[in-house]
């Protein structure tokens, strides 16, 4: 029976969604350890411990464990001080399994920083690497507004080392594997392209009411609600979506009394400088035009109750700058709510503008707010989007992703 070392160092896939380093890399690492145990296959999952006194390995699901090693302070910090620490972490690795007595036939890493864990232990014992890098520093660097939010260099050091010594690369779209080509020097032959999944058992169409009444929304029935689901962090593009509300408004006073944003992910006083603007306007509208709690921050959320939030929505907006694949719009789509999304990276290949939902350019207010103004207002229009949104998620099923995976497991084995 062949054994996976499943490599997520800076966050653990069971942590709630939202957080500051929670998103779709950890439902990716969940959902595809899950179906690969289904099949046979031995997975251990290695992650950072964040908490001295969680159990240091806990069972998931058939074959499947997590096992949190320390590597520095055993508390939530900044991923960007983790790369400190990856030489702890490889020596507790190395450490559990030989008190254990495992070894591994393979090493799947996930994100740089576990990549770089994945290149020592391959190099000890002479194992073969897949790596998947979730986002690019080159990508993220490309499209930011400040120094600030630019990844720092030794990121896009060992991303291209990485590039260069795994055995393979997983790529989510064939953009995303033009990219390893053209900004990393990757050879095209060792890129498989493998989309993400969605679990559809989960996420499905729910009545609305009977999804306000499950997640507590007591909303009158006129109101109309639109969806943020994602990190408070300025790539994801919150700002964007704030003004479109501040122009909709503008636009259509009588739509907007009715409308409640409520935005999934973080806390509102995590580093909400890039926000404020936003919030000041929204705050001031809220005066001028009778508007009722228009914004509701709403923290992180388990991932079984997210289809109800998708479900009460009549949109869900993904305003990213960049997204390497965009779970969040998949989850929506698969419940049949229609997805407002960014044009960029893989945002275009989930959703079909004017078929499951808009694209709009990444960063453009005005235009995301007429996009919402045209969806909010037209109620076939909707029902057209959310059919086709539902069609179009039932082509990815996180079955599909373990198959591919196993396939080229296969090759290296």
């Amino acid at each position: 029976m062949h054994r996976i070392a499943m490599l997520s160092v800076h966050t653990c896939p069971m942590a709630a969604l939202g957080g500051k380093e929670t998103g779709g890399m950890n439902v990716y690492v969940r959902e595809l350890s899950r179906q690969l145990g289904a099949k046979g296959l031995i997975v251990d999952i290695y992650t950072r411990s964040q908490d001295p006194l969680r159990e240091r390995v806990r069972a998931l699901w058939q074959n499947v464990r997590v096992i949190h090693l320390p590597a520095g302070p055993e508390k939530p910090y900044s991923k960007y001080q983790v790369y400190n620490h990856l030489p702890q972490f490889v020596a507790e690795l190395r450490e559990f399994a030989a008190a254990e007595g495992i070894s591994y036939n393979l090493i799947h890493s996930h994100y740089w920083l576990s990549g770089w864990v994945a290149r020592e232990l391959a190099r000890e014992y002479r194992l073969p690497t897949v790596h998947m890098f979730h986002t690019l520093g080159r990508m993220k660097n490309a499209v930011a507004r400040s120094e600030e939010e630019k990844e720092p260099p030794i990121r896009i050091q060992t991303e291209e080392e990485l590039v260069r010594d795994m055995d393979r690369l997983v790529a989510a779209t064939p953009l995303e594997r033009e990219q390893l080509v053209e900004l990393y020097g990757a050879d095209p032959g060792k890129i498989a392209v493998i989309p993400l999944g969605v679990d559809l058992a989960l996420f499905r169409p729910i009545p609305r009411h009977e999804a306000m009444k499950a997640i507590g929304l007591e909303l009158p029935e006129a109101y109309q609600l639109i969806l943020f689901v994602g990190r408070l962090d300025p790539l994801k593009g919150l700002d964007s979506l704030l003004k479109a509300m501040c122009k909709l408004t503008e636009m259509e006073p009588a739509l907007a009394r009715n409308l409640c944003l409520a935005v999934i992910g973080g806390d509102v006083d995590e580093d909400q400088s890039s926000l404020s603007s936003a919030l000041e306007c929204l705050e001031k509208l809220k005066a001028e035009v009778g508007m009722h709690d228009l914004v509701a921050f709403l923290g992180s959320r388990a991932q079984d109750t997210l289809p109800y939030y998708y479900s009460a929505a009549e949109v869900c907006v993904v305003p990213s700058h960049y997204e390497s694949f965009g779970l969040v719009a998949l989850e929506a789509m698969a419940c049949g709510t229609p997805v407002i999304a960014s044009r960029v990276g893989g945002l275009q290949h989930t959703v079909e503008d004017g078929i499951t939902g808009f694209l709009v350019p990444a960063g453009e207010p005005d235009a995301l707010a007429e996009k919402l103004r045209l969806v909010l207002l037209d109620r076939e229009l909707r029902a057209r989007l959310s059919m086709h949104a539902r069609q179009k998620a039932q082509t990815y099923t996180w079955q599909a992703v373990a198959e591919h995976m196993l396939s080229l497991y296969e090759e290296l084995w």
